[in-house]
């Protein structure tokens, strides 16, 4: 089920907590070490592959002796120091003979700037090109935000997106997506409120995230013209089996046809906007159209930005429809609200419709 004939030369893999420890236990060597020569495989027959990787919260509690995954920030903090070690030193174990193995930390700051983020990009592209894996995750030691609220399964899909990925794969502890019936759906063409409706989030004490988070990585992915995977990461082979024909194994989330570039993709998923700006319905239809955001539609806005910021562009009932880079500071914005000005707010090529 290739999408139109298409190689998998770079792919990224995301392996889950759930997949690489059992609850309250350490690394599973078994599961592990197929994993390992699933990619060593791949790499060795020229495909290039990059893995984000999660399990270093879940390894420092098991160090530490914390069954349940805690809720106040210095105890994460602590887990995610204690358990990247062994997470890293469990990596290169396995994969030694194979191939070198490089990490990288990264947190929302080295997406959100623009210099960062290709600084990034060119980081994991110079590995690849040294025939080098990187192994990827949340700088969790450092990182608030993204330990309180996040996944990295949204950290795979911009990774995927950040390095153009031909593939990216989702490795869980399930088959895929379930339909109302608990049946497997082999393909999604587009991701709207029917199939959101049927994720659920997960109740793992030692993970975050769930099918809810998986589904946002994958609008991401397809939104960039990337296929996603979601599948089993313990059946046998099935990394390499995903590679060769999609939609063999799990659920398939198929591109988009005229996904996002990659100026587009920043602006829409590579940052946190810095604030919000609320506009009426006119507004909206024009934006819509393709037409810049004047100062004379806008309703109201919240957050501090400056000129050059991403904001969230947001409806009459809150919800945001589009994300966009400012033309302006959000204290020059509160002084023309609902006003004509001669500054245009966001300017239509700085605009990326999100729904």
């Amino acid at each position: 089920m290739k999408q139109s004939g298409r190689k998998y030369n770079r792919i990224v893999v995301k392996i889950g907590s759930s997949i690489l420890c059992s609850e309250g236990e350490r690394i599973d060597d078994a599961v592990f070490k197929g994993i390992a020569a699933q990619i060593s495989n791949l790499v060795k027959n020229g495909t290039e592959v990059v893995i984000v990787s999660s399990g270093a919260i879940a390894l420092g509690m098991h160090h530490l002796g914390l069954t349940d995954r805690p809720k106040e920030l210095f105890y994460l903090q602590a887990a995610a120091a204690v358990g990247q070690t062994d997470l890293m030193n469990s990596y290169s174990r396995f994969f030694k003979d194979s191939f070198k193995t490089a990490q990288l930390l990264l947190t929302w700051e080295d997406f959100s700037n623009h210099t960062r983020y290709l600084n990034a990009k060119n980081t994991v592209n110079t590995l690849l090109r040294l025939k080098t894996v990187p192994i990827i995750n949340e700088n969790d030691t450092v990182s608030t935000d993204e330990i309180k609220f996040g996944d990295n399964d949204k950290l795979s899909a911009l990774v995927a997106s950040l390095i153009s990925a031909d593939l990216l794969i989702i490795l869980s502890d399930i088959d895929g997506l379930w339909d109302a019936e608990k049946k497997v759906i082999r393909v999604v063409d587009k991701i709207d409120h029917a199939i959101k409706q049927l994720a659920c989030p997960t109740d793992k004490k030692r993970c975050v995230g769930g099918m809810i988070t998986k589904i946002e990585a994958a609008k991401i992915a397809v939104n960039s013209g990337i296929p996603c995977l979601i599948v089993n990461g313990k059946k046998t082979a099935v990394i390499e089996d995903s590679v060769r024909e999609p939609g063999t194994h799990g659920t398939l989330f198929v591109s988009k046809e005229g996904y996002l570039n990659e100026k587009d993709r920043w602006i829409a998923y590579g940052t946190k906007p810095k604030g919000y700006i609320f506009v009426d319905d006119g507004a909206r239809k024009a934006i819509l159209a393709k037409k810049s955001l004047l100062s004379v539609g806008v309703r109201c806005c919240k957050g501090t930005f400056e000129n050059g910021d991403i904001v969230s562009l947001c409806d009459s009932f809150k919800n945001e429809f589009a994300r966009g880079k400012a033309g302006i500071s959000s204290k020059q914005l509160e002084k023309v609200c609902g006003q004509h000005s001669d500054k245009e707010v966001v300017h239509c090529d700085n605009i990326v419709f999100t729904e």
